[in-house]
């Protein structure tokens, strides 16, 4: 993006290391105003299961005026031995389990 208010379509790479459980929350807002003090932002949590080689993408919780209500991800999942398992995935806010 060249300037805060610049909506962004663009695809978002998200890199997941095996070897243990993890876990992030995306956060997005307007970007150009504290419309965030007021809860006008969103929060996807990302869980990896390493056992199990899954990751879950739970439920888009909150809204904001121009949020981007359809994501894609360009999930890289990196091995122990440095191997990269990718996948590309559409997220529309609701919960998605990705098997690696």
């Amino acid at each position: 993006m060249q300037y805060t208010s610049e909506k962004s379509n663009e695809e978002l790479t998200i890199k997941i290391y095996a070897g243990n459980d993890g876990n992030f929350t995306l956060y997005e807002d307007e970007g150009d105003n504290y419309n965030y003090e007021k809860g006008k932002y969103t929060l996807i949590p990302f869980k990896w299961n390493d056992k199990a080689r899954k990751l879950l993408i739970d439920k888009r919780v909150g809204t904001y005026t121009g949020q981007n209500n359809h994501r894609i991800f360009n999930l890289e999942m990196v091995g122990i031995n440095k191997e990269v398992i990718t996948q590309k995935i559409s997220y529309e806010g609701n919960e998605r389990t990705i098997k690696f």
